[in-house]
């Protein structure tokens, strides 16, 4: 079965425009998810929406949004109402600039989507707007509302059609002083920094996606089936990779492909936090009565 889109509307380039579809490039679709289970009867738990104050459950054509503009005192608000929010990038993905892609910091990227003309009617037009995009070697900027929201989206070709990733606004990105600037500037002798290239050379590569395996995925996997096959399953021990209490002997082995042995260790400079005791955990599988 098709993908169903996730928008739809118009691509407009000055004049020209075309209806598009919008689908979401990524899919968490595969991994394993839990659903609450209650302990005692090994039945599904389920959420209500409750009144805060009565306590009564309410029916979902009975709920409105609100938003809070002081303590307990709403601004009501009808389905209706928020329709009337109308701007024109709730149907059309209008470009408005051409940018360099560098020029976007990673922490801008948001989420990417595929983009595809919808129906043969739009398919030239579509095809003038890719080419052009792909002409300027740079990203087409436009705007698209959905989730309720107004974002700024990056466009830019990709095989017969074309890609757009959502760009997060200024306000959005932290800034990174908050984090950075209280980190002292350290002074790094030759020999380290050389002993550190060689260790990075040696792990050099091309960037294949397929390579990295979800390995926690697997694991519980795993977990599952030997769960279902009534095996007891025991609490895996994790080794503490401990503290580098000398820098220099860590990278100098790393080089050596072994580790520094006890007697070269040096006392650490730095405390190290005792390892947190983990809380006990359990799991009951249960067979379905026939």
């Amino acid at each position: 079965m098709a993908p169903r889109a996730y928008w739809k509307g118009y691509l407009k380039l000055s004049l020209v425009s075309c209806p598009i579809l919008l689908y979401p490039a990524t899919s968490e679709r595969e991994k394993i998810r839990f659903h609450q289970i209650h302990k005692e009867t090994g039945n599904r738990v389920r959420y209500k929406k409750v009144d805060e104050e009565t306590g009564d459950e309410v029916e979902q054509r009975d709920i409105i949004k609100g938003y809070e503009a002081s303590k307990g005192s709403y601004i009501e608000l009808e389905p209706e109402e928020l329709e009337a929010v109308a701007i024109e990038s709730t149907r059309v993905i209008e470009i408005e600039q051409f940018v360099p892609k560098k020029e976007i910091d990673d922490l801008y990227m948001g989420n990417p989507y595929y983009i595809v003309p919808d129906g043969e009617v739009g398919q030239q037009a579509f095809a003038v707007i890719r080419e052009a995009i792909k002409e300027k070697g740079m990203v087409a900027i436009g705007r698209v509302v959905f989730t309720s929201r107004e974002h700024v989206i990056a466009l830019e070709p990709r095989g017969k059609g074309m890609m757009g990733i959502t760009i997060r606004y200024a306000y959005e990105v932290r800034d990174e002083k908050e984090y950075f600037d209280d980190m002292k500037d350290e002074k790094i002798p030759k020999e380290m920094l050389e002993l550190a290239a060689h260790i990075v050379k040696t792990k050099e590569g091309h960037f294949e996606p397929e390579k990295y395996e979800d390995r926690y995925e697997e694991a519980l996997k795993d977990l599952l089936k030997k769960k279902a096959g009534g095996q007891k399953i025991e609490r895996a021990e994790h080794k503490d990779p401990g503290n580098v209490v000398n820098l220099m002997d860590a990278l100098r082995a790393s080089v050596k492909g072994d580790k520094p042995s006890a007697d070269r260790r040096k006392p650490a400079r730095a405390h190290s936090r005792a390892p947190k005791k983990g809380g006990r955990s359990s799991a009951r599988h249960r067979k379905a009565a026939s």
